[in-house]
């Protein structure tokens, strides 16, 4: 290389270098992410870490960086945070000021890279969001089978298993308190994992391993080691004891008088081989209970026997009767295991095992074991039924039976609402609406799930309250209906019916009846409606039911000039009829107006009379009758006018005075016997109200 080849080797060098002291962007390594260590199920606070002067943080941009994508999840504006659509909306919120994003329900699908940027690109800080979950308690399952001493290959010893665990737990199995590696032809752990739809991970482990004799009492377990945000964690699993045994041998004895052979002239000699098989006799049995722990009355429960010998001798469970004070033997299932579904407390005592080696017609005994079915019963309130006046007070006392110590809380049953803790509710200054289900509950702290509960009723005596006392149906005449009417008091009241018609009752508390009654729609029942009448010893209370006809139609009749429309709408309804010349642009507008809400019972015993409704088809004459009429009276006085045949005025002609706006117009005015309170303000079309001191008259308005 020449000094020009130097010169420029070295110049290159330089150049490189001041570029990186420059800081050139995209040369410098980017720094490491901030670190964040959350459990599943949990929030996580992601920290923006840029510069916290105001036109930093009011300008913030949230991504996600998941498989080198990264996608845009959260916007901060002028100190206001908004969530992008995605899988993370609505989990995603402002905190401290805006400086912090809290990320709700922490799932493992989270744990990725996460950073926030300013309004320059190169403001950005990275988080790193780790996500751990523990996983359950370790299940590890024998072989059953068993291992041959003379196997020459490592066989299958226990499998471990270990549920719902991110990230995936690392195992370690024991043998006698002494952990186990990997040894060419002598142990073998093959171990996989399978990710579950919610992310997290399940664990499976088989420990492959030669036995001798001397391993028949050998306790395995495996133990599985975990990282929290608090530190390491390992759970193990139980110790299990794998059964050991030899295999069948071969030997060969003679059919004849010969003692003895040369190896390979059994034919020759008559001889025959036949199997040989070395037992190992049971020297210990022992009774397992499963579930673990503290049981309860409910709980399916499994007793089986087990033993250290091969083959497997035959067993019996037997418990101690507690009268008698004598073993009985319990009836088992074809594998000798004995299953209480559900238990209950009379399952509680003194269990044993009993073996019969079959060769050799010993008999093994195992040590008694204590079965305990906890059990919470016989909860009772008094007094069971409990009454009281309104205004008074009233105190309710709960009892159980259980073998552990009970805490009891009282329950509205309607709400769930938790009242009060302690064996006694009182109730003070009752009032009507307070009666009703009151629950209570007994349960043991110390054994979750454990509890029963007792519903008593609550009356307060009063006369018959009724939800409505009034309501209005809209009906078509000649239908079929129900019409329900409810009321609650005690006594329990009775319900009549001011109509005939089939009635049936429903009870749907203990002091509250529903009574529904089915009926034809004649127009006898349209003008009187129908009455619900509920009493008991105290008194009695009214529902009165409206009845009224559906929306009518809207009707048109051509005259003259003008066309007249006609409205049909329920009674109680102001009618109003607008005429309009061709030339006009106001069109005819319909309104109705809106039934007031039915007003409520106040408890009391109310009376009131029906108000008879308008025959729809005299209403639909008469109005028609009339409004031809004046029609033809405005037709008839506006000939006349025409032709100067009315004497008005001092001349012989005199003009009728109009206001300017309203010179061609012609307005009769018909008076209704309405009350004012009966009558809905209608609004024409031209946006006209009608003036406060009008008082539900009806107008027929005929323009020229």
């Amino acid at each position: 290389m020449g000094r020009s080849g130097l010169i420029c080797v070295f110049l290159l060098a330089v150049c490189c270098c001041s570029r990186r002291a420059a800081g050139v962007p995209g040369e410098a390594e980017q720094p490491e992410p901030e670190l964040v260590e959350v459990e599943v199920g949990h929030t996580a606070l992601l920290k923006c870490g840029l510069s916290h002067a105001q036109g930093n943080l009011s300008h913030v941009d949230w991504f996600s960086v998941h498989k080198e994508k990264r996608t845009l999840i959260f916007r901060v504006r002028q100190g206001q945070g908004q969530s992008e659509p995605g899988e993370y909306h609505n989990r995603l919120s402002l905190q401290d000021k805006g400086t912090a994003l809290a990320l709700t329900g922490i799932t493992p699908h989270d744990d990725r890279i996460f950073t926030c940027q300013g309004r320059r690109r190169a403001q950005e800080h990275r988080i790193r969001l780790r996500v751990y979950k523990a996983p359950e308690e370790p299940s590890i399952q024998v072989n059953t089978l068993g291992i041959s001493v003379n196997s020459e290959e490592p066989v299958e010893v226990a499998t471990c298993v270990g549920r719902n665990g991110y990230p995936v737990p690392q195992v370690t199995w024991y043998k006698n308190g002494q952990s186990l590696k990997e040894e060419k032809n002598r142990v073998h752990i093959q171990s996989s994992q399978t990710e579950e739809s919610s992310g997290l991970f399940t664990l499976r482990s088989v420990l492959q391993a030669q036995v001798s004799k001397e391993d028949k009492d050998a306790q395995f377990y495996c133990e599985l080691s975990y990282r929290l945000p608090s530190g390491n964690h390992m759970k193990e699993s139980k110790e299990v004891t794998v059964p050991v045994f030899c295999e069948y041998r071969p030997f060969t004895v003679g059919l004849g008088p010969a003692s003895f052979y040369l190896p390979g002239t059994e034919a020759i000699l008559g001889l025959r081989t036949v199997p040989f098989a070395y037992t190992d006799p049971a020297e210990r049995v022992w009774l397992e209970v499963e579930p673990e722990g503290m049981l309860k009355e409910g709980d399916r429960v499994e007793i089986r026997c087990l033993a250290d010998g091969n083959p497997q001798p035959h067993f019996s469970i037997i418990k101690q009767n507690l009268n008698t004070r004598e073993m009985e033997e319990e009836r088992t299932d074809d594998n000798g295991v004995l299953v209480l579904d559900p238990a209950q407390k009379e399952h509680s005592g003194r269990y044993e095992c009993q073996g019969l080696d079959l060769e050799t017609t010993t008999s093994l005994q195992s040590d008694q074991q204590e079965l305990v079915v906890n059990y919470v019963s016989d909860v009772r309130v008094s007094p069971a039924a409990p009454e009281s006046q309104e205004g008074s007070s009233l105190t309710l006392n709960c009892e159980a039976e259980s073998n552990q110590d009970l805490q009891f809380q009282w329950l509205r049953e309607k709400t769930g609402k938790l009242l009060a803790k302690g064996q006694m509710l009182q109730l003070h200054k009752l009032k009507r609406e307070e009666g009703g289900g009151y629950r209570c509950l007994a349960s043991v702290p110390s054994v979750p799930g454990l509890n029963r509960s007792q519903l008593v009723n609550v009356a307060v005596f009063g006369p018959p309250w009724m939800a409505l006392r009034e309501k209005k149906m809209w009906v078509k005449e000649n239908s079929v209906l129900n019409l329900s009417c409810e009321a609650s008091g005690h006594p329990r009241p009775s319900i009549v019916w001011s109509v005939h018609g089939a009635a049936s009752e429903q009870d749907q508390e203990p002091q509250s009846v529903l009574s529904v009654l089915n009926v034809l729609v004649t127009p006898e029942l349209l003008e009187t409606g129908a009455e619900c009448v509920a009493s008991n010893s105290l008194g009695r209370n009214t529902t009165i039911i409206f009845l009224e006809l559906g929306k009518g139609r809207v009707l048109q009749r051509g005259w003259g000039p003008a066309h007249v429309g006609l409205i049909l709408l329920p009674p109680l309804t102001p009618i109003h009829f607008m005429s309009s010349t061709p030339d006009s642009n106001r069109t005819t507008n319909l309104s109705t107006s809106t039934v007031s809400p039915p007003a409520r019972a106040n408890g009391t015993s109310t009376e009131k009379k029906l108000t008879e409704p308008e025959s729809k088809g005299v209403v639909i004459v008469a109005v028609t009758v009339c409004v031809l009429v004046l029609a033809l009276l405005g037709a008839v006085l506006y000939f006349f006018y025409k032709k100067g045949k009315l004497p008005c005025g001092r001349s012989g002609k005199q003009e009728i005075t109009l206001p300017p706006s309203r010179k061609s117009e012609f307005v009769v005015e018909v008076k209704s016997d309405k009350l004012p309170e009966e009558m809905g303000l209608l609004q024409g079309s031209n946006g006209d109200k009608r003036a406060p001191g009008d008082q539900g008259e009806k107008y027929i308005d005929l323009r020229h």
